[in-house]
């Protein structure tokens, strides 16, 4: 399942996550992550990575699932797997820790993870 943060308003955590991303003020605004032209994904934007891979989110009770999605005609390499799930872990310990109760990357791709062949 991906990256996986535990909390019981899922829906506010993804609409907080894009008002952060969407936020005009520099202060407390998500600079690494931009959502997809249809919104409904999100990839990193440091340079070397842009791109590479997508998060897909599902809202579940007790939680907020973000798989890991390939970007077309790619894989998702290991690399990029780690750096995707490190780097959503850390934006949301650093901007919305209060929001959730914890959180975990799975090792490796699981049922909703699409990373190719």
């Amino acid at each position: 399942m991906s990256a996986i943060f535990f909390t019981s308003s899922a829906q506010a955590l993804l609409n907080a996550f894009d008002a952060r991303i969407k936020q005009i003020e520099p202060k407390d605004k998500v600079i690494t992550w931009e959502k997809s032209d249809d919104g409904q994904n999100y990839t990193h934007k440091a340079a070397e990575l842009a791109k590479k891979a997508w998060f897909k989110p599902a809202i579940s009770n007790d939680r907020l699932t973000f798989n890991i999605i390939k970007s077309q005609n790619s894989v998702v390499t290991s690399l990029v797997y780690a750096y995707y799930h490190g780097h959503l872990i850390e934006t949301f310990l650093n901007h919305f820790d209060k929001q959730f109760t914890g959180g975990h990357a799975t090792a490796l791709p699981t049922q909703g993870d699409n990373c190719g062949s």
